[in-house]
């Protein structure tokens, strides 16, 4: 969750390294810190703050700068944010930054006080650097090498020590690390964009392999001490598309981009009006004798899975499941030989979609992953990945990453159906166009943001729809929760009368979602239901459907007849709906509390 970053080379360390948290304050931020090593070593100058990474900017403006250095932006795990808890942190002649959790600090911190070492902070991060400089004799290799050895759970560290000024060291487990070499020096990140300015060519280091950062390049070992050789991967989208360029917030640029991404991830397995997968290599009977699919994501990945699961039903003729992560991870579940799992993540690192993932793989099942990011530890370690072409994704709040998650399934669904000798040439050029829909809804913006002031005033909102458009509704609940901080629930339409509708009373609002013809009579008598009883509605439908003039008080249209393409129409009036409420009520958008982008721990 949080974000790490390090550097050594020619260039200003301080202005690398705050650049770079700038850029990771995305993962984490309850407080932030570096620490800048001289030339002749020693202990190096750290400055911490329970603000954002601007305020440590701020701060640093006084302090000298140095030609290597560390830095950390905090989602805060172990102990309350203060600066005591921020990282970096320092024990003997060592000083460190961590993402991740050590599982067994608890046991390890036992150990060191019986040595009479004792943290002045909470944190497992603490803990860990005590028991580096419990092992440093001298031989930073040894010392981490042995420490690593020692932790359970996953982490990534960064590491400095006071008589080896002229390196920097890292280490990852079930973390995310990524490093580069240029001429202007050695670069370490969780992500490749807190050192995207300075190249493209970047290493994702194996679990446990141990990295030396000099001014020179960089040096790998395994956990025996002996060199390895790394193959160079490369950034394949620009530089300007993990900047704002000229927007208030990340959240609504990355809404803005969802027509160009949502056109080049349908296109790119699409060939010939088919779909094709080949340029990903997927294994070529990957889909054969499927009887069901099981879809395993978090959060906004897994109402991706959801929103795609009548599409497999209706057109491949699968059964399908989809699951939570986490609780996936933690029933004693058999893995079937005959389910196709399918991992959804944007990050590519979701500390519980991996551990699923290896669980599925030990058992032997076919598996595949849907990720955003190339490099990435679930993309390392699957046979067979369809990559959703979404860019960088900055904002908390996932919109582009979701659509393209959807995009992507569906794309796996009717490649099931169409081997299954299933016509859905329709469905394929439908595909083609939503980046169309998209766009449309777009220049709706003015009346959304409209609608949104019912929103805004409201302490509790319910969203509702049937079908497909339920697992919309989950995602619109989520996303205005995310940011706005109102309590939003999703219930399916037909559920409100077995309960619920008891809650229903003037200045609580529902978002009542009608995209699917079958049931579409049912919902606007549930829209009904609830404005009898002093609710007000606000009812999502296609262009041209019928609505009473008291059948709801407010109408979103979106373009298109409905059905399964009304998926990205839909969900992009709900993005803007989140957005604009949260900008009317003033909120941190881009950063909500206690909220982080990648969640890669347990």
């Amino acid at each position: 969750m949080c974000g790490i970053v390090g550097y050594i080379g020619a260039l200003s360390a301080k202005e690398v390294l705050l650049n770079g948290l700038g850029r990771l304050e995305y993962r984490g931020y309850d407080s932030a810190g570096i620490a800048l090593m001289g030339e002749d070593g020693g202990a190096p100058q750290i400055l911490k703050t329970t603000n954002k990474v601007e305020a440590l900017r701020k701060d640093a403006e006084a302090v000298p700068d140095a030609h290597a250095g560390i830095g950390h932006t905090r989602w805060a795990t172990h102990g309350a944010v203060n600066v005591i808890n921020a990282h970096p942190h320092r024990a003997g002649r060592v000083t460190l930054v961590h993402n991740g959790i050590v599982e067994n600090y608890q046991r390890l911190r036992a150990r060191l006080a019986d040595q009479g070492r004792t943290p002045v902070s909470e944190t497992d991060t603490e803990i860990a650097a005590m028991l580096i400089d419990s092992y440093y004799r001298g031989d930073p290799h040894e010392a981490v090498r042995r420490a690593a050895a020692d932790m359970e759970g996953s982490f990534t560290l960064a590491i400095l020590f006071d008589d080896h000024p002229d390196k920097v060291y890292a280490i990852c487990r079930n973390s995310p690390l990524t490093v580069m070499h240029t001429g202007q020096g050695s670069f370490l990140g969780s992500d490749v964009l807190a050192f995207l300015h300075y190249g493209r060519k970047y290493y994702a280091p194996a679990n446990d392999l141990l990295c030396e950062l000099t001014a020179e390049g960089i040096a790998f070992f395994d956990p025996a001490d002996r060199p390895v050789a790394l193959q160079e991967k490369t950034v394949d989208w620009d530089v300007d598309s993990a900047d704002k360029q000229g927007y208030p917030h990340y959240m609504i640029k990355e809404i803005h981009e969802q027509p160009s991404v949502l056109r080049r991830t349908v296109r790119q397995y699409i060939v010939e009006d088919r779909v094709d997968f080949s340029c990903d290599d997927l294994e070529p009977d990957l889909f054969e004798g499927v009887e069901h699919v099981h879809i395993v994501a978090c959060g906004t990945a897994m109402h991706a899975g959801l929103t795609a699961k009548p599409m497999f039903e209706q057109l491949a003729g699968v059964l399908v499941s989809v699951e939570v992560s986490s609780e996936f991870r933690d029933r004693e579940a058999r893995i079937n030989p005959r389910t196709l799992y399918i991992l959804v993540s944007q990050s590519g690192e979701t500390a519980d979609t991996l551990a699923a993932l290896r669980r599925i793989r030990e058992g032997g099942a076919k598996l595949l992953s849907v990720i955003n990011v190339k490099g990435s530890t679930m993309a390392r370690e699957s046979r067979n990945v369809v990559y959703t072409q979404a860019g960088p994704e900055i904002a908390v709040a996932s919109t582009k990453a979701f659509t393209t998650q959807v995009a992507v399934l569906f794309l796996v669904a009717l490649k099931m159906a169409q081997d299954r000798g299933v016509d859905v040439s329709n469905e394929v050029a439908a595909l083609r166009r939503v980046h169309k829909q998209v766009e449309r809804v777009l220049s709706r913006r003015p009346a959304i943001a409209e609608a949104a002031r019912m929103l805004a005033a409201a302490r509790d909102i319910f969203y509702l729809g049937r079908g497909m458009d339920m697992a919309l509704a989950e995602e619109g609940s989520l996303k205005i929760k995310e940011i706005s901080y109102i309590h939003a629930e999703a219930y399916p339409a037909g559920e409100m009368k077995h309960g619920t509708i008891s809650l229903i009373e003037p200045g609580v609002p529902t978002v009542l979602i009608a995209t699917q013809k079958n049931c579409y009579a049912k919902s606007l008598l549930c829209a009904q239901e609830n404005r009898s009883r002093g609710g007000e509605v606000l009812l999502i439908v296609p262009d041209g459907w019928h609505v009473e003039k008291d059948g709801a008080d407010v109408v979103l249209r979106i373009p298109g007849d409905g059905g399964f393409m009304s998926a990205f129409g839909a969900a992009a009036t709900l993005q803007l709906l989140a957005y604009e409420c949260a900008y009317q009520k003033g909120m941190p958008i881009d950063q909500p509390r206690n909220l982080a982008k990648s969640v890669t721990v347990a």
